[in-house]
């Protein structure tokens, strides 16, 4: 995880590196702002999130979320995906 470029929160409290989102979805980071849009291939926006530049920054802020690789599916058949 050191070589990431930084990481946020998804939609379901799991922290994710902004290099490998997972899910065929891209990021867009602005590290001023702290910003990170989660796009589709084609610039669909269908997350925004905090931009983190390490996860030990994560647990600083108070957030208590697990790691989970680009593999990790983005939402669950619950939730219709």
């Amino acid at each position: 995880m050191s070589t990431s470029e930084g990481f946020f929160i998804d939609w379901d409290g799991n922290a994710r590196s902004v290099d490998d989102p997972g899910g065929g979805y891209l990021c867009e980071t602005d590290r001023v702002a702290k910003y990170v849009a989660v796009t589709t291939k084609t610039g669909t926006l269908v997350h925004e999130g905090t931009f983190y530049k390490t996860m030990e920054d994560i647990a600083k802020a108070g957030i208590k979320a697990g790691f989970v690789p680009g593999s990790h599916p983005w939402g669950s058949k619950q939730d219709g995906f």
